[in-house]
């Protein structure tokens, strides 16, 4: 796949927006296993970190970010600006927590400054 810049900021140093395309998005939502959330919940009584519940917030936002590149791809940009993250977790039944992450920005078509 074709790189597409992203950036959290409204302008790119040395380029102008020549095109706005409109606003892309990219969402992800993932869940530990019941093991996963049994040892989490282990660790929570008792305090220490929780680096598997870290680490299935940060494949989440990954993919929603991988989305969101394909997203702006797919309808012609070749960079997203103002891109944001928004998160949330919700209960999916049995006990299984769901972690949700949408990455949205606008998609642009970015040319080098003049």
């Amino acid at each position: 796949m074709t790189d597409i810049l992203v950036v959290t900021v409204n302008n790119v140093a040395g380029a102008r927006i020549s095109r706005v395309i409109g606003p892309v998005y990219g969402t992800s939502v993932r869940s530990r296993s019941i093991v996963g959330n049994f040892v989490g919940g282990l660790r929570a009584m008792f305090g220490g970190s929780q680096e598997g519940y870290a680490q299935m917030v940060s494949q989440t936002r990954d993919q929603a970010l991988a989305a969101l590149r394909a997203h702006a791809l797919s309808l012609g940009a070749n960079a997203v600006v103002g891109m944001r993250f928004d998160s949330g977790e919700f209960d999916a039944g049995q006990g299984q927590a769901m972690n949700e992450v949408t990455a949205y920005g606008t998609a642009v078509i970015l040319t080098p400054s003049e």
